[in-house]
């Protein structure tokens, strides 16, 4: 595995958190996967809307196939293997008081983004792995988890164990490794874009 070294000190949960495609497909506790949902549920949000919710099912539930199939067929591939799978939604409208209508949140796929980092790396801490996956039905979602439209499918995210890498497409066996960053330098300007 590559060592990924980072600029600045940071906590080791945000370096050994990656993305991998190969799970072994253990059963996971279903102790586990509340645990990192609840670690979703403790993100930060705008005006504390907390609008994110979460469609999951554990490998081996009834539940589980319909959530395979929910993904395109690149992510299905390899996502079928992992221990969970849970769906993203965020609630695109804020709830309207006073006799006033509702209105749009802004922030909502903001801080879904927020829901997703904490519960990955809290599943990290656990001793498993996520990968987020923008690759998902989202035209069929609605219908077939029974979702209001007003909730947007944001992203998927398989999670388990790591697998081996050569149950993998050869072409993705190579790629099953953690990624590296852009240098800060490259992402962050003092006082003005440069």
């Amino acid at each position: 595995m590559n060592v990924r070294t980072p600029d600045h000190p940071v906590t080791d949960l945000f370096v050994e958190r990656w993305s991998p495609r190969a799970f072994d497909g253990a059963a996971m506790p279903e102790r586990d996967l509340k645990t990192i949902l609840e670690a979703a549920r403790w993100a930060p949000s705008a005006f504390n809307i907390q609008p994110w919710r979460f469609v999951y099912a554990l490998r081996g539930e009834d539940a589980w196939q319909p959530l395979v199939e929910l993904l395109n067929p690149f992510n299905r591939d390899w996502a079928q293997h992992a221990s969970a799978l849970v769906f993203l939604f965020t609630d695109q409208e804020v709830d309207g008081k006073d006799g006033k209508p509702n209105r749009a949140n802004g922030a909502h796929s903001f801080d879904a983004g927020s829901a997703w980092a904490h519960a990955a790396l809290q599943a990290t801490a656990l001793g498993y792995h996520t990968h987020g996956m923008a690759g998902i039905l989202k035209d069929e979602i609605h219908e077939k988890l029974g979702v209001p439209v007003r909730f947007k499918p944001e992203i998927a995210f398989a999670v388990g164990r790591r697998g081996d890498a050569n149950q993998l497409p050869e072409s993705l066996q190579s790629r099953e490794a953690p990624s590296g960053r852009k240098p800060l330098t490259e992402i962050a300007f003092p006082g003005r874009w440069t």
